[in-house]
């Protein structure tokens, strides 16, 4: 029975930490968050990643996931979903960039306008401050959701955790054991998340990426709408 038990362990251990580490819609969400915002906010992401996984645990301990597993309404709706907003990061790693040539495009000056548009700003334009960036705590929080949404509404990561507690945990397995390996599995996509936006974030990668920075970005969009797509044809 011990061996048993450890060999189920061990098992969990080792299929955990090759689907964490694989490449995937988590991987590409830590990457964009942490290059674009900075090391908090992909730590929160992977804090985020590691609670929308907890969700499947959840429901998996409680009998739901085999559940949910094998009805196609909500597989598909779980899929839909979750596609839709991988698709639509993808999409907006290019907004900004789309956002500025519109302006550009709508505000077109003749060069003697423009001049003196510089040279001489109106008194509302002097007394006017200029926008102020999102508060650092509503990025930090946009972090964390964007994490928990990509996982929570990953339908592979449904699949895998109603696999892994069907077919390589035992069912005679005690419920405290079983919670155990669901707070390990979390832990996992926490703890390796934020040794990735971590890792992106150390001086020296930085310097690295320098002006690269918005093409990595726009990378990682393409990398999200592609999964999403494919998510979206699988079905």
């Amino acid at each position: 029975m011990a061996d048993s038990a450890s060999v189920e362990i061990v098992a969990v251990a080792i299929i955990t930490v090759l689907a964490v580490i694989s490449p995937g819609p988590d991987f590409a969400m830590v990457t964009r968050i942490a290059i674009a915002r900075g090391r908090k906010a992909g730590v929160l992401c992977a804090i985020g990643i590691g609670s929308g996984i907890s969700v499947h645990i959840t429901y998996t301990m409680i009998g739901l996931g085999v559940v949910f597993a094998h009805n196609v309404w909500v597989l598909n709706t779980i899929r839909i979903l979750g596609a839709s907003y991988l698709i639509w990061l993808g999409i907006s790693a290019f907004l900004p960039d789309l956002w500025q040539r519109a302006k550009r495009h709508l505000g077109v000056q003749t060069p003697a306008a423009a001049i003196l548009a510089h040279s001489a700003p109106t008194a509302h334009q002097a007394q006017t401050p200029p926008p102020a960036p999102a508060p650092a705590h509503q990025r930090n929080s946009s972090s964390f959701w964007a994490g928990f949404a990509c996982n929570a509404l990953n339908p592979k990561a449904m699949l895998f955790i109603v696999s892994l507690f069907s077919q390589v945990i035992s069912a005679d397995t005690s419920a405290a054991m079983q919670l155990g390996y669901g707070v390990f599995i979390a832990l996992c996509h926490m703890v390796w998340f934020a040794i990735v936006a971590a890792a992106l974030t150390l001086p020296a990668i930085q310097a690295k990426i320098g002006k690269a920075r918005v093409w990595i970005e726009r990378g990682v969009g393409v990398c999200l709408a592609g999964l999403g797509i494919k998510i979206l044809a699988s079905g």
